[in-house]
């Protein structure tokens, strides 16, 4: 089953980065994101948009 809402560590596994990098791109708004509570997650369709948009070489 493929998780809609991803945490940092499951985003920063999808991308192939560190979690550090991650957590650093989502606070400064590089990567889409929300919180809850404390905690930051990333709706997994948000990112793939996100991410054909940067394949398009579209500047976010």
């Amino acid at each position: 089953m493929e998780h809609e809402i991803m945490t940092v560590s499951q985003v920063a596994k999808y991308l192939q980065i560190s979690e550090m990098t991650t957590y650093k791109l989502v606070q400064e708004g590089r990567l889409p994101g929300f919180k809850i509570g404390r905690h930051w997650r990333v709706r997994k369709s948000d990112l793939d948009e996100h991410i054909e948009k940067l394949k398009n070489g579209e500047r976010l």
